[in-house]
């Protein structure tokens, strides 16, 4: 009794403390650009997407109508459905296994990282995961006799998750397969009541096949065509080795051995759980060999390892007690490393340590500052100026900054590459050819590091194309650059204009130093520099954002033109530059090296930086 006091009363302090850090969490961080997208569908309410059913938008829209504009609005409703999630384990615990086991797997499903910051985002993983507890318990209780409570709750369980995410499909197939594996369970298939409330959860999907009916499967085929490349990826087998850093590896170990012993079980309701668990997780990891890489999955089986959690206490009291002090030990310190994350994430300066390294959370970054910069020079121009964004992020993201829904968004590869293109041509807010705005100014918003930089001359030439010669841009340098924004104040409209005509923003490159490369305080900087359309008049070396010399431009870099064929700079071949920089004492450590490029038409725009670490004082 004393040890079932204990656990209870661990698992009320944890989940009070831990829903109270993750509001905190939740007011300061900014929003993801796929949570803005959902706000925007929020402000477009239908019964599906183009990427997802619509549950996610309507609870964004509840959020914010009860609770006010802001993060922690849009976020309240998910936060409050996460909290159940560890309740509801805790209840398939108990019913299987005992009352203590319960609070121990609840303090379990707290602790596993994926689970326990569950609810911090707007996202569809929330109400995905509620819906998975909610068939798992509804499926134990049948086997053990099919009532209509337990059918009710089946019901609501496939509603909830049909439309939260296309993913629940895979669920709902796991499920089907592990009762008909079961005795039990292919007794309980034969009572209507089962199939009523199966026939309830199907029609919950009839908004998402109706949209994808009516808009030529375009759903359907990103979710399933076009963003996986079906070819087998040796990667995929990064698999284990993600999900064990994710789950902290003795807990993930004992999850799956915690699922192989459940599946010896006499008890059906453990082999249920066993089964679903497994096949879920084992489905995904099998998928990893072909689907998509490019978008993040490492969240794709946590509906599995929440099925495998009821079985998770029985299965430790096995091992030693010093094995389980670590176990849960290593646990607690993996939610406080991904929470962590976050709260780095929500701190500028913080964020800003990390533009050097490859997991810089871009999709984070910069949007509090662009939405600033834009306020401020939208109201310097003529009334009726209308904003154009370069891709749906920066559409969704300064939609929500500045409340409008509506914000006219180019085509984009990113767009397609997320399944968004489609929903934008339905709200007809994809701008083509010169938007068709007339004489209409035009505050044109295009995210310069969202391209990858091969690319990045090609879309400016587009877009002198599109809106004619680009005035000198108003540059939104978040994090050293590596977020970088470009802000054109555009007036009447042009006529179309040849490439060759065509002014353009700046491109750059650094030869030397290279990144992260250890240099003395004095140190040579070489590189090379254009600006189609009017050139390059000279090229300013900066240190933390203070210039400290001035380069010689007009070297010969051929390579250059040879890569950058469209290029029509004049000044070609002689588009290099070199420097010398000379430090001062006590200028050493960590330090930004960046680049000012002033160009022949007056313009000065600012070059992102990167890291070097000066040697001595």
């Amino acid at each position: 009794m004393r040890e079932k006091i204990d656990a209870r009363a661990t698992f009320v302090a944890l989940w009070c403390a831990l829903l109270l850090l993750k509001a905190v969490i939740a007011t300061r961080l900014s929003l993801f650009v796929d949570e803005a997208f959902y706000w925007q569908e929020s402000r477009h309410l239908a019964w599906a997407y183009s990427d997802l059913p619509g549950l996610t938008a309507w609870l964004i829209r509840v959020g914010t109508t009860v609770f006010g504009e802001g993060t922690l609005a849009l976020r309240m409703p998910f936060l409050l459905l996460a909290s159940i999630a560890p309740w509801l384990v805790v209840r398939i615990t108990a019913r299987e296994f005992g009352e203590r086991e319960g609070w121990v797997a609840g303090i379990a499903a707290l602790l596993l990282p994926l689970a326990g910051s569950l609810g911090l985002m707007a996202l569809p993983d929330t109400a995905m995961v509620v819906a998975t507890l909610l068939c798992l318990d509804a499926g134990a209780r049948l086997l053990r006799g099919v009532g209509y409570g337990a059918a009710l709750q089946l019901a609501i369980g496939l509603a909830m998750g049909a439309l939260s995410h296309y993913r629940f499909a895979a669920v709902i197939g796991v499920g089907v397969v592990a009762l008909l594996l079961l005795p039990q369970g292919r007794q309980a298939l034969r009572d209507p009541r089962l199939w009523i409330a199966i026939a309830f959860g199907a029609a919950a999907w009839t908004p998402l096949l109706a949209w994808n009916f009516e808009n030529a499967e375009a759903g359907l085929r990103f979710q399933l065509v076009d963003r996986h490349p079906w070819a087998w990826q040796p990667g995929g087998a990064w698999f284990i080795a993600i999900q064990t850093l994710l789950a902290t590896p003795l807990l993930f170990a004992a999850l799956l051995w915690a699922g192989w012993r459940g599946l010896r079980d006499e008890r059906e309701g453990v082999r249920f759980l066993a089964l679903s668990g497994l096949l879920v997780v084992a489905g995904f990891f099998v998928l990893g060999f072909f689907a998509d890489t490019e978008r993040v999955s490492f969240h794709w089986p946590l509906p599995g390892l929440m099925a495998l959690l009821p079985l998770l206490p029985v299965a430790l009291l096995r091992w030693p007690r010093w094995l389980r002090g670590l176990t849960w030990a290593m646990a607690a310190v993996g939610l406080a490393l991904v929470l962590g994350y976050y709260v780095l994430v929500s701190s500028p300066q913080l964020r800003a340590q990390t533009a050097s390294l490859k997991w810089y959370p871009s999709n984070f970054a910069g949007w509090v500052e662009l939405a600033d910069v834009v306020g401020e020079v939208k109201a310097g121009m003529p009334e009726g100026t209308r904003i154009v964004a370069d891709n749906f992020k920066i559409g969704a993201e300064l939609g929500f900054a500045l409340d409008d829904p509506s914000i006219e968004v180019l085509e984009h590869p990113v767009n397609r590459a997320h399944g968004r293109a489609p929903q934008l041509r339905l709200w007809g807010l994809e701008a083509r050819g010169g938007t068709d705005r007339g004489d209409d100014p035009v505050l044109l918003v295009v995210g310069a590091s969202e391209i990858e930089y091969k690319h990045l001359l090609l879309r400016y030439h587009a877009l002198c194309r599109r809106f004619g010669p680009l005035p000198p841009p108003r540059t939104v340098s978040v994090d050293h650059g590596r977020t970088r924004f470009l802000l054109f104040a555009l007036g009447a409209r042009q006529a179309a204009v040849p490439d060759e005509a065509c002014t353009l923003p700046a491109m750059a490159w650094f030869d030397s130093p290279l990144q992260d490369e250890r240099v003395g305080r004095s140190f040579g900087v070489t590189g090379w520099a254009f600006k189609d359309g009017v050139g390059i008049e000279r090229v300013e070396v900066t240190v933390d954002g203070e210039v400290v010399a001035t380069a010689r431009y007009g070297g010969d870099r051929a390579y250059v033109a040879e890569y950058w064929k469209i290029s029509t700079d004049e000044a070609h071949p002689g588009v290099g530059f070199e420097a010398r920089v000379e430090l001062p004492p006590g200028r050493g450590g960590s330090r930004w090296l960046g680049l000012r490029l002033h160009g022949r038409d007056g313009s000065m725009e600012s070059w992102p930086e990167q890291r070097i670490v000066v040697e001595g004082d």
